[in-house]
Formats: structure tokens, sequence, C-alpha cells
């Protein structure tokens, strides 16, 4: 039985004074039971084909040119068709019959109502149940998307909450009426391997026990193999390619998917840079072979390297460094419980090596690269940067200090000033810091340094808001270039990426580290790209690192069950 099914449907959208066509003529069914993925890069109209279909899109910015909309409502057999509905007849369906999880559950959850409360009041609109009793469902549905202790969850605010439980939370709510159709828009993106594991599994199995029809968005093609009976792969707004999963990832036939696939870091080769999209497209307008022109490194290689690397004095030492960070008492003269987001951790960091840091959420990946360049303040330990102990250095030598030891934050957007233009924001560190004689000379360092991340002189006047995400992750390492760095720290810097734009920031961090001789750590949930990335890999569990090594041999010979978990975690296409 078909449930739902979009039939040559175009829409344009409207910025600034134009209308823009965003989708171009797509038609899809989505059948009982049935999970569809929808795959392609940020800005291939993935969310606006899912905002489309629960009809979420501003009627004053958007515009539908051709093509229809049909839901069949499992309850009465009737098909509809909802881009003629009024917004009254859609309320009836929209959260209700048709459900959605939203990309970024931090925003999506109103931050000033408790969790419990924001399902309650869905409930309370799309059924007949009691205040009282949509308090036991919300409960019920709480302990079906494994929360840990639902009454707590209920009473929680959502930054009391992890990302994982956040998300959960929002598959609670988005369960709550029993939806004929799930539809989940990039639900496990910023969650690590495990948590999206977790998510995945539950996913699958509410959908079993409800008989749901899902479709999932997302840019990871292993996810979707995890998930999906069928893809469809959007590019430009355009349906390029569908198929069952399988067959699909098995034999792609056009080159924007065999791109797709490519761009993920293999687990199995390791290429000196990874392929994007744009060079399969190309070789295919050209009849080449796309992957003439990529060398694959060899053990030998990378043992050669690695043995002039560390016969060399550390650049780093970090020796017995801990931080700890006390938690809310439950009573008022209860003795307070600490929690320790660092626990004696001793590494060094070569000069030129980039280190891995790879765990869970909340194990202490970020605490521990913040801590090493002082940004927190360790309880304990020392930290030794050239073979001076930096941890007894006054504010104001650190400061000068700083110049050398740079950090790109995770969100991009967040990171940079809304108020100034991107040249501003590049221009200031080189101020505080006194590099350039002057404006002029730092202007043309900084369009020097945007060109050299693959931006323009255009961009210097433009303000954050108007740039993509993976155009943002650019202008935070032209930022952390500008002041002549030693070391970097990138702390989830990819994280949030669609595979072809994740996999260009990889090559450009490799292609500067390589010229500007710089010394990386790498901090991500995501094993495959720190392997990748990485000349070593440190595995971290509640803030202590229990396995350190070659980044192929942690991989291949795994020591501790938990590093063995994480790489049975990552989705892979098989």
């Amino acid at each position: 039985m078909t449930i739902l099914r979009v039939s040559d449907f175009s829409l344009n959208l409207k910025r600034d004074t134009e209308w823009n066509p965003i989708l171009h003529h797509l038609s899809f069914q989505l059948n009982k039971g049935e999970t569809i993925g929808i795959v392609g890069e940020s800005g291939s109209g993935k969310s606006v084909t899912a905002l489309s279909v629960m009809h979420l899109i501003d009627e004053k910015k958007s515009q539908i040119t051709n093509g229809n909309i049909f839901f069949t409502d499992e309850q009465t057999g009737e098909e509809k068709d909802l881009t003629n509905l009024t917004e009254k007849e859609l309320r009836k369906i929209r959260g209700n019959r048709i459900a959605m999880i939203f990309q970024e559950p931090m925003t999506s959850l109103n931050p000033v109502i408790r969790c419990g409360e924001q399902i309650t009041e869905a409930i309370l609109l799309h059924t007949n149940l009691s205040k009282k009793e949509a308090k036991t469902r919300v409960l019920e549905i709480f302990q079906e998307v494994m929360l840990p202790r639902p009454d707590k969850i209920f009473m929680a605010y959502p930054h009391e909450l992890s990302g994982g439980q956040k998300q959960r939370v929002m598959i609670a709510m988005a369960m709550s009426c029993n939806p004929d159709i799930l539809i989940a828009d990039e639900p496990t993106t910023a969650l690590d391997v495990t948590v999206q594991k977790g998510i995945l599994e539950l996913i699958k199995s509410l959908q079993v026990k409800y008989g749901m029809s899902v479709i999932f968005i997302t840019h990871d093609l292993g996810v979707v193999a995890q998930i999906a009976d069928r893809v469809l792969v959007l590019f430009k707004g355009k349906i390029v390619e569908e198929g069952n999963v399988k067959d699909l990832f098995k034999n792609p036939q056009h080159p924007y998917t065999q791109g797709l696939l490519a761009c993920r870091p293999s687990l199995d080769r390791r290429w000196e840079i990874l392929p994007i999209v744009k060079d399969f497209l190309t070789a295919h307008e050209n009849n080449q072979n796309p992957f003439i022109s990529f060398y694959e490194i060899s053990t030998e290689e990378r043992q050669n390297v690695h043995q002039k690397l560390y016969n060399t004095e550390p650049l780093f030492r970090i020796q017995h460094l801990s931080k700890k960070y006390p938690l809310r008492k439950e009573k008022l003269f209860s003795k307070r419980d600490y929690l320790f987001a660092l626990n004696d951790v001793s590494i060094d960091v070569y000069e030129g090596e980039t280190l891995g840091l790879v765990g869970e959420s909340g194990c202490g990946k970020t605490t521990l690269g913040r801590t090493i360049i002082r940004l927190i303040e360790p309880d304990a330990g020392e930290i030794f940067y050239r073979n001076e102990n930096i941890t007894r250095l006054s504010n104001q030598k650190m400061r000068q200090l700083r110049k050398e030891l740079q950090i790109i934050l995770q969100d991009p957007y967040s990171s940079l000033n809304q108020r100034i233009t991107i040249g501003s924001a590049l221009i200031e560190p080189m101020e505080v810091h006194h590099i350039g004689k002057n404006n002029k000379e730092r202007k043309q360092k900084t369009i020097e340094l945007l060109e050299r991340v693959g931006l323009d002189e255009s961009h210097f006047y433009r303000y954050p808001h108007e740039f993509s995400g993976g155009q943002r992750q650019r202008i935070s390492i032209a930022r952390a270039l500008a002041v002549n760095p030693k070391f970097i720290i990138c702390d989830e810097s990819v994280s949030a990426l669609d595979v072809s734009v994740q996999a260009q920031v990889l090559n450009l961090l490799n292609e500067l580290k390589k010229e500007f001789h710089l010394t990386y750590i790498f901090i991500s949930h995501d094993l495959s790209v720190v392997k990748f990335m990485s000349d070593r890999m440190a595995i971290m569990q509640n803030g202590c690192i229990i396995e350190l090594n070659e980044a192929d041999t942690v991989y291949q010979n795994p020591q501790t069950d938990y590093t063995r978990k994480l790489i049975n975690a990552i989705p892979t296409l098989k």
C-alpha cells in the first residue's frame, strides 16, 4: 500500500526579491512500513523536500510551481492532496499522522519549558486524553526510547540533557501520537558513533512495533545503508538516481552517487588526499577514471615518516593532567560529588604530527584540548611546551604564547561574531598580536588567507550568516592561521559537515599542515575520519586515555573492548 506519493513536484524559494528554483519535478512514493533514505550534499534539497511534505515552509517565501503531494490516511483510506489543504486541515495531519524529527534537537526543543510538558502539549493537542493520561503516555514512551530515569527527564529542561538524550526526547515527541509516517531529518549528524548506532536501532525497533513508514534524510551514506530499504539521491534539487539500497551502493550508476560514496574516508585504504564529488563529475564529463590522480600511501612510507617524526623531542609533554567539576548536590547538607573530566592524563605530542583524540561525548576530549592551551585551567598536572612549563606562566605571558597555539571550534557559526564582517574577524587577532605594519597589510594577508582556504576577496565584506556551514568552517581555519601558529587543536571541526565538504576541509587541513609546518590535535567522535587524518590515535574514556598507538594499528588490532565497540559502531556500506 502506498501511503505517500510525491508527483512531479517543483518548488521555488524567494531570496530577497528573486525566486529561485529549488526542487525540480520530484516523483517518488513511500509504501506502508518502508524506509526511504534521501541523500545528497548540503543544499541539494533534502530538507526542503521534507518540509514541503509537512507544509512547514513559509508560504510568502515559497511557490509550488508544479505537482502534488498525496497522503493516504490509513484510518479512512482517503487520499488527500497536502498541497491543497487548509492550515486547519493540515494541523490535524501534521504531528499526528505525519511527524518529524528535526536536525538540531537543542534548537527544536523550547529551552524554557520542561521536556515532559513539551510532549504532553502535543498529545493533548492531537488526542482526547486527559492531562494525567497524557503524562502517563509520555513516561511510557520515554521508556520505549530508552531514556534513563523517565521521571527526572520529564521534569528536566533541554540544557540538562546530553545530545543523545535530547534526540531521544525529540523521537519521543514525534512518536507520541503513533504517526503513520516519521520524517527524520539528519537525526544523528552531530552524535558520536555509539549514540548514533543506538538511535538508528531505536528508530528501526519503533518502526517494526508501530508499522510506521520512515523517510530518513542524511548526507552519510553509511547511515542510510544501516536503516533504509530504498535510496533517493538528490543533486541540485533533482533525483539523479534511486533504487534498492544494496544494489545502488554496490553498483552506483551516476557519477554524483559514485562521488558521495568515495568521499567517505576508507577504512581499508589510505589515500594521500580524499576524492570529492567534483572529481567524479569532471571525470565523467571527460570520460576519465576519477581515481587516476589519487595516490595510495603504503605502510612502508608511513613507517619511514613516523620513524623520523618520533625520533625528535616532543613539542608538548602533558603530565598527570586532571580536571574535575562539582556536581549538583541532591540534598542541602549532603557531601558534594565531583565529575573527573580529566583523570591523570599523560601524553606527548610531537612536532609535525597529527594526534587523533577519539571517544564518546563526555569522555574528556574537548576538555583535554582546551586545557592543553589553558583555555581551561587544570586542577593538577603540568604542561610543557618546547620544554617550558606553561602551567606556571602568567596570563600576560600566556596571551603572548597563545599566538602559537590556536583552536578551531566545533560550531563555526557560534564561534564567529555575527555583528562583524569576516574581514574584521580575521584582522582582529592580527592587531592583538601586532602582525603586519598597518591595516592595509593586514587586509592583504586576510585576502590571501581567504583565497588559501578556497574563498575570495568578495567574502571579506560579508557576515557569517551569509555563508554555508562548510564556508564558515573554512573561515574559522583562516582565522586560526591569521596569527602564524605552530600548533592547532581541531575540535570536532568537520562533524556537522556533509561528506563532500568534509573531504574538502580534511584535504585542506592536510595541505596547510605541510605548507605551514603545523602540528594538530584532531578531536572527533568519527573514528574513520580520525584514522585518515592521524599519525597516532588516542582513545579516551571517562577522562582517561585507555589506548594510544599508530592510527592504523589501533583500527586493525584494538587492545580494549571499548575501542572495539567504537570500531563496530562505525556505519559501513556492507
